[in-house]
């Protein structure tokens, strides 16, 4: 959908149809293909916190968001995911637009038996710094016949 007029945004109101929850941070994707996802929330009120920066839980969103998506563009076919947790850090104050960049810790390889698959989110602000890291635990087993 890149390719299209306006790709980047239909794919983003897609994603957050299938799962409206994170519509709540109007994620835009930029950059999607196996083994790496990047989205961008943008700066603005409904992501702030009280003392106006990005909020924990829409950092966490973002986290979860990319690597979910990664996953999924990465699957082997007959494979299936689903998040069983993730450990964060948060680096400094997020401040502004924040881009998430999630890639695997591992190879993504099909399996008889479910696996723990890590996948590595890290947050950046608009000027590049790393302001947030989590790692996502995803479980990946084979797709029932």
């Amino acid at each position: 959908m890149s390719r299209w007029p306006l790709g980047h945004w239909l794919f983003s109101r897609a994603v957050c149809f299938r799962a409206p929850y994170f519509g709540t941070i109007a994620p835009r994707f930029t950059l999607l293909e196996a083994r790496r996802c990047e989205a961008v929330i943008r700066d603005r009120r409904g992501v702030h916190n009280h003392i106006g920066t990005v909020h924990a839980i829409a950092l966490c969103n973002l986290a979860e968001l990319v690597a979910g998506v990664m996953t999924e563009a990465s699957l082997p076919k007959g494979m299936r995911w689903i998040p069983k947790g993730m450990t964060v850090q948060y680096l400094k104050k997020a401040v502004g637009s924040q881009r998430g960049v999630a890639t695997p810790a591992a190879e993504i390889v099909a399996a008889d038996a479910g696996y723990e698959l890590p996948v590595n989110v890290d947050v950046f602000d608009a000027g590049g710094e790393r302001v947030f890291n989590a790692v996502v635990a995803m479980w990946l087993s084979p797709k029932r016949s």
